[in-house]
């Protein structure tokens, strides 16, 4: 019986937010694709960027969540450490966010999307799961954005 090879998934942090956040909208479509991705056999990836600023968007009361324990925030980053696999920073990712910076326009908080593809980038990811598709066209050529919702 043939084996067959499923692509790797990245994980933006607003999907870790919305499947977190229960008053988020989106939160049942987080969860589902989620699930859906789970079930169809693609390994989840994240990075340790994304943790921090998960820790920073969920404990920043707003629109989505009340002032959640950082037990609470803790608890979940260790979830998620123990049910996803963490794409490591190092000298190769910033070797590929150097690259990209000086062949793609970006400034600013846009970096720090710069720093997922290259990370994504680094471990040879090609997909990644996310809410904001606008802010990852720049990298088009290289990965394949799959947005929360099509």
């Amino acid at each position: 019986m043939a084996m067959t090879v499923v692509d790797p998934v990245f994980v933006d942090t607003n999907i870790l937010i919305y499947s977190a956040a229960a008053l988020s909208p989106f939160h049942a479509n987080a969860v589902a694709k989620l699930q859906g991705l789970v079930t169809d056999g693609h390994p989840l990836w994240i990075s340790r960027q994304v943790l921090r600023e998960y820790l920073v968007a969920m404990s920043r009361p707003g629109t989505l969540t009340v002032a959640v324990p950082m037990t609470s925030l803790i608890a979940d980053v260790q979830a998620f450490e123990a049910r996803l696999n963490i794409a490591e920073d190092g000298a190769s990712v910033t070797g590929h966010l150097i690259n990209l910076l000086g062949s793609i326009s970006c400034a600013g908080k846009q970096v720090h999307d710069a720093n997922i593809v290259a990370t994504m980038l680094a471990h040879g990811i090609k997909m990644l799961l996310t809410h904001n598709v606008a802010d990852f066209n720049r990298f088009n050529a290289l990965i394949t954005v799959m947005p929360l919702i099509p």
